[in-house]
């Protein structure tokens, strides 16, 4: 069982994360864009957006500190483990209780209102449901097994599993030695990536690739029209 879930499944979520993308933008660059609801109802969305994107950001660089970057890489530039763990636990539940409040008003948007809830699809309730999965498991990894628990150094376990995996041979008795809830993060994590592709959250890529996609445009100055000024 431990080989399916952490050797078979994470490469056949990052297989369906970068084919999804593939056959999505063959198919359907348009929508790669979220559709604009602002005409329809926009005081949640400004608040809600900006706290999701900003708990977003947090959350994703503060994973890539902690699974990327290896302990002994910490430790070589003076970060104990007990001054890591503290910053870790703060800032990680600082992030992602600004992204959980983000999320949360974003759905009360779509469920409130209903020209909103009309354009939201199946695969949008799948995707809130994914992702609330992930920020609520990792909160709770966090605060119940890191600050009420007993405390798990994931560097030691969840981390050299991720980075196994990119250099193709991930060690799935390492999963099997983290806390449950870490493993449960973990695989609504491998679920959102397998969606990514095929729901809304391909916008995320949608100013990159305009920026690299747009031909460049030399400016030019306003034709004369005679007109009296």
């Amino acid at each position: 069982m431990a080989t399916v879930l952490w050797l078979v499944l994470p490469y056949l979520a990052l297989g369906a994360f970068v084919l999804g993308h593939v056959w999505r933008w063959r198919h359907d660059q348009f929508g790669w864009k979220t559709f604009s609801t602002l005409l329809v109802e926009n005081r949640l969305l400004r608040l809600g957006s900006p706290l999701l994107h900003v708990g977003v950001l947090a959350v994703f660089a503060g994973h890539l500190l902690g699974l990327v970057i290896p302990r002994s890489w910490t430790a070589a530039v003076g970060i104990g483990h007990a001054g890591y763990r503290l910053v870790s636990v703060i800032a990680g539940t600082l992030a992602g209780a600004t992204m959980l409040a983000g999320l949360v008003l974003l759905v009360a948007r779509r469920i409130l209102h209903p020209p909103v809830r009309r354009t939201t699809t199946a695969m949008d309730v799948v995707m809130y449901l994914v992702l609330g999965m992930v920020v609520l498991l990792g909160i709770w990894a966090t605060v119940g097994v890191n600050v009420l628990g007993p405390g798990h150094d994931y560097r030691e376990t969840v981390a050299v599993w991720f980075r196994g995996i990119f250099l193709l041979h991930p060690d799935p008795s390492l999963m099997t030695r983290a806390p449950l809830l870490f493993q449960l993060h973990t695989l609504a994590a491998l679920a959102l990536m397998a969606i990514w592709p095929f729901s809304r959250l391909v916008h995320a890529w949608a100013v990159p690739i305009g920026v690299l996609w747009q031909p460049s445009q030399t400016r030019r100055p306003p034709a004369d029209t005679g007109a009296v000024r």
